[in-house]
């Protein structure tokens, strides 16, 4: 093992390459000749504006702004160590601790603080996360709860109306007013895996982000289109005004250098007090502050100074399964991404999925880096196990510590002869539309209608030491609740509960809000690790996740398929069409991508008309995932970056 170099960022050092790597354009190509976490062009440049292309009001399905699509781009080949993230500032940045010898927890410092500056739409200090760690050397697999809390003072109907004797909506919105803010989550949960799996000092873990802070970077195309698109509720925060508009309150644009001294300072409290510093003290007052003001007509949360002081990360146990040679490892509850993953792919295991295969996959050309296009027989059989692995998700899962598992486990959701039945519901010439819940017998739980869940942020990590880390973090919605405190954003997490306590049945939904409760996500970060004739574990062989909402659990789900089933490359299986269901009768298939015709509603798309004929009523509104994948190979790693987003692969060149 190579010995460990100290990290010593200086100020004026960091800043030059993080600004080195955003003058240059996304990601290393594998052809080329570039030295240790350096970027080059990959694919297409991204563009973005506000209202470009078809939109949807549907934030669940479209939790940010659709930024087009990278086409062409090349599988990054790297010797010991990889990094993803959504952009190619905070990959740099990452990448350099993975070089200087830090491991996968030290990385995920940087990338989360650099990212809070350059994506503050999706993810920050303000925000939560689930992070699954794999230590190679004990060969354990760590799950981190880092989600979002209620208040201390939340009652059942704190979303709906603003009390028992004034039954209105909260205003302007739940969302932009202090209802929706739940206790951020994030920085507790990194100090504990950094504590517990880091090697470098972590003061020295927040220069590159106080250098960015003070010297500024350039907003990106994403960034200032979702700027723009958001431009209305931003300006009904002062601070939010200030630092995303102009003066006259139109959006600043790509190429606009920030500075955010504000964040810096916070960043430099942190840095010498730990994450006590945002949970205490002044940045706390801050907070509870901002969550509890009127201005602006807003109605104010419940949030206390108590409720900050006693946020604790849960270490949770891994939920994992096969499928076919390989076990899947995922986020348990009160996550349902790692659950509703594992069970589709448990329904999926009754099909030979590996004679459906993708069209157009191989050869040197942009269509078979895009990852070809999917057959409608693919499509078909993968919605519908979708659909009937969400109507379990939508009954039954949500925060355990308050509401039980069937069975108190989620194996009986993953049991294979449950899934097997499941699997047997499935028509291959008629779309179910809308699937029914297990029967686990009687239970005092109502089915609620899909909440709607919003935009995220995902980092996929291998160190040099085989410690890998792949963390799904979020505010929730695009800039969260649009209040921003002492330079970061803060999440409009809570909306994640059910709008209304009581089902349609009248009994009372799993997912609805309680004080201190954690709201249900669809967050699925994933390990994938060979699995040996015996059953039992073997090395881990891929890293994957995606930004998304509630869709994130069909962008990995076609991702996982596209490399286990069908031998594509994790750049193929990232880029290929966006496809899947959640359980309504709407099929989604990516209209972004080159291989969907979306002119006219995709009436003129072979792949759509044939799903129209097995009763799918399809969606070709563009999808806006963000995901990543790392793949072992042989003794170094290929990565792939969606070319949805801005983001980059790096590493050490193989």
């Amino acid at each position: 093992m190579r010995r460990m170099r100290r990290h010593t960022w200086s100020g004026a050092a960091a800043a030059l390459l993080l600004l080195l790597g955003a003058a240059t354009a996304c990601s290393s190509d594998s052809d080329s000749k570039l030295g240790v976490c350096e970027t080059s062009p990959n694919g297409t440049p991204i563009s973005a504006s506000a209202g470009s292309g078809p939109t949807s009001t549907n934030l669940s399905l479209h939790p940010e702004i659709a930024t087009g699509y990278r086409t062409g781009m090349k599988p990054v080949h790297t010797k010991t160590f990889a990094v993803s993230t959504a952009n190619p500032i905070a990959t740099a940045a990452a990448c350099k601790v993975l070089h200087d010898g830090g491991t996968a927890a030290d990385a995920l410092i940087v990338a989360q603080t650099v990212l809070g500056l350059v994506e503050p739409q999706a993810s920050g200090l303000g925000g939560g996360a689930f992070l699954l760690y794999y230590d190679a050397a004990s060969k354990q697999i760590d799950a981190y709860d880092g989600r979002e809390t209620a208040p201390a003072g939340a009652t059942q109907d704190y979303l709906r109306w603003i009390s028992d004797t004034d039954r209105t909506t909260p205003q302007p919105n739940a969302r932009a007013s202090g209802r929706s803010i739940g206790t951020p989550g994030a920085l507790r949960m990194l100090e504990l895996a950094q504590r517990e799996h880091g090697k470098q000092t972590w003061r020295d873990l927040f220069a590159p982000a106080i250098a960015l802070a003070d010297q500024g970077f350039q907003i990106s195309p994403r960034m200032a289109g979702q700027i723009a698109d958001s431009a209305a509720d931003l300006k009904r925060d002062a601070n939010a005004s200030a630092y995303f508009l102009q003066p006259d309150g139109s959006p600043k644009t790509a190429g606009t250098t920030l500075t955010n001294p504000a964040m810096s300072k916070t960043l430099n409290a942190i840095a010498t007090d730990g994450a006590d510093a945002l949970y205490t003290g002044a940045i706390a007052k801050d907070i509870v502050d901002a969550i509890n003001t009127t201005s602006g007509g807003r109605t104010p949360g419940l949030t206390t100074l108590a409720d900050l002081a006693a946020y604790q990360p849960k270490k949770r146990t891994v939920v994992c399964a096969p499928y076919r040679t390989h076990e899947v490892c995922g986020m348990p509850n009160p996550s349902s991404g790692g659950i509703t993953v594992e069970a589709t792919l448990g329904i999926l295991s009754n099909f030979d999925l590996a004679s459906m295969k993708p069209t157009d996959t191989t050869g040197d050309n942009d269509t078979a880096r895009n990852g070809g296009k999917p057959t409608a027989e693919a499509v078909h059989i993968i919605s519908e196990a979708e659909r009937l692995a969400y109507a379990d998700r939508d009954k039954y899962i949500a925060d355990s510590d308050f509401i039980p598992m069937p069975g108190n486990s989620p194996q009986a959701l993953l049991n294979p002869d449950y899934l097997k039945q499941r699997a047997g519901l499935i028509d291959r010439t008629h779309s179910m539309g809308t699937a029914q819940p297990g029967d686990f017998g009687p239970v005092p739980l109502g089915t609620a209608a899909p909440q709607p869940e919003h935009g995220t942020s995902h980092i996929s990590i291998v160190d040099e030491y085989g410690n890998a880390a792949s963390m799904t973090t979020t505010v929730e919605s695009a800039f969260g609740s649009f209040h921003i405190v002492d330079g970061f954003v803060l999440n409009n997490q809570l909306t994640d509960f059910a709008a209304e306590p009581l089902g349609k049945d009248g009994l009372p939904v799993a997912n609805r809000i309680d004080a201190g409760k954690r709201p249900r996500s669809s967050m699925a970060p994933t390990l994938v690790f060979d699995r040996a004739a015996d059953g039992s574990r073997g090395q881990l062989t891929y890293v994957t996740g995606s930004p998304g909402g509630a869709v994130i659990i069909q962008f990995v789900v076609k991702t996982l398929v596209a490399m286990l089933d069908w031998g594509l490359n994790p750049q193929q299986a990232v880029s290929m069409v966006a496809f899947g269901a959640a359980n309504s009768p709407t099929t989604n298939v990516g209209g972004e991508h080159p291989a969907v015709n979306a002119a006219d509603n995709g009436d003129h798309d072979a792949l759509v008309q044939q799903l129209r004929q097995l009763g799918h009523q399809v969606s070709v509104l563009p999808q806006s995932s963000g995901l990543s994948a790392l793949v072992r190979d042989g003794n170094g790693w290929v990565g792939g970056a969606d070319p949805r987003r801005e983001g980059a692969v790096l590493g050490d060149p193989n």
